[in-house]
């Protein structure tokens, strides 16, 4: 679908998708993480990433995550699996260290995290490849991948943006999955900075909670609900499967995952 009819269709949808009800509408922003910022500096965004590879790895998410990107590949010998805003990469090297023949290209839209996977154990790992992309725009043919997975990071797209992704995604690979915050009640949005603000006191370097809290806290108020995550894949595609898949409650902060795929490139249908 193209760009222009997504937006007609889909660019003021609320967070909390289309039934939202008045209150969860008053609890989303148009504000930017410093992730997402110009006038940020680099440092104050590596410490954001940063806090987000010390937690996920304390929880145990990347290897969770990881191991949900493989079950939709279980039966494919050599999976090819794209990795967008990987930030740390470190969903991508657990993916390697998991499954014996598997190739990942390993992306963020950010050149510095880009580089500084490239610079490390993963842009030497074998079967990996670090690249800039633009999960709207993503510069690989029709069919080029088995799998997309985008982890933590889909809240950052609006919804139009998030939309034209799903398109491109599954454009690129027979199935595209979202695993993201999971959308909070507005009195959890709003104890949000109470009950994270111990935890990043005993975890992280002082001078990370400001900008983990800050992000943090934006997040919450962006996140899409599950309603809202159909709404965006039958806006990419009116014929598009969306599948929400269980998830983990125990430990780390509570996501939701989804399946997105188009019916003709879906192996399951």
């Amino acid at each position: 679908m193209a760009a222009s009819l997504i937006d007609q269709s889909i660019a003021t949808m609320p967070r909390g998708g289309p039934d939202a009800s008045w209150l969860d509408r008053r609890f989303q922003t148009d504000a930017l993480e410093y992730l997402d910022r110009d006038d940020v500096s680099e440092d104050v965004k590596q410490k954001v990433i940063g806090m987000l590879d010390r937690m996920g790895a304390l929880t145990n998410q990347h290897e969770k995550h990881a191991r949900a990107a493989l079950e939709l590949v279980a039966d494919i010998p050599n999976p090819r699996i794209l990795e967008l805003g990987a930030g740390h990469g470190r969903l991508s090297a657990k993916i390697l260290e998991l499954h014996p023949t598997a190739t990942v290209t390993v992306s963020d839209v950010n050149a510095t995290s880009v580089a500084n996977i490239a610079a490390g154990e993963l842009g030497r790992h074998p079967r990996a490849r670090a690249d800039v992309v633009d999960a709207t725009a993503i510069d690989a043919p029709d069919g080029s991948y088995d799998l997309v997975v985008f982890a933590l990071a889909f809240h950052h797209l609006p919804p139009a943006t998030a939309a034209q992704a799903i398109a491109e995604a599954t454009r690129v690979a027979t199935r595209f999955l979202v695993i993201d915050l999971k959308r909070r009640t507005p009195l959890a949005t709003l104890l949000f900075p109470i009950v994270a603000l111990p935890v990043q006191l005993a975890l992280l370097p002082w001078s990370w909670i400001p900008p983990s809290l800050h992000d943090g806290f934006i997040s919450a108020l962006r996140a899409y609900s599950p309603s809202a995550l159909r709404a965006l894949g039958r806006a990419a595609d009116a014929q598009m499967n969306v599948e929400i898949q269980p998830t983990s409650k125990r430990f780390g902060l509570p996501s939701v995952a989804v399946v997105f795929s188009r019916p003709q490139r879906d192996r399951s249908v």
